[in-house]
């Protein structure tokens, strides 16, 4: 077991106005994310499942071509494998919940 000390751990910029920090357990990865408004994650894919959980603003995820509004409270469970992207409409912050682990966020 261990603490995860947020505010002393580095972000990572995933993409254009988008920084992520990460904590990692044997098994799972949680992405603390912040994005700028109007920021976007461009379409991709891995093999994690993954739970989308907007914290603050708004997120438009998109899901093999379909937009999805999120907003706190609006969680979104992905497969693995699925095609899907993401635009900030308004300044947000993001908890990503990934199954197995994400060795390339380590």
């Amino acid at each position: 077991m261990a603490v995860a000390n947020l505010t002393e751990t580095q972000g990572r910029e995933m993409a254009p106005g988008v920084v992520g920090k990460f904590v990692h357990s044997d098994n799972m990865t949680l992405a603390y994310v912040d994005l700028d408004e109007g920021a976007t994650m461009p379409e991709h894919s891995h093999p994690q499942e993954q739970i989308v959980n907007v914290i603050k603003g708004t997120l438009e995820l998109t899901v093999e071509g379909t937009p999805h509004q999120l907003v706190r409270g609006t969680p979104f469970v992905l497969a693995g494998n699925i095609p899907h992207g993401a635009r900030a409409v308004t300044a947000c912050k993001v908890i990503d919940a990934f199954y197995p682990c994400r060795e390339d966020f380590k």
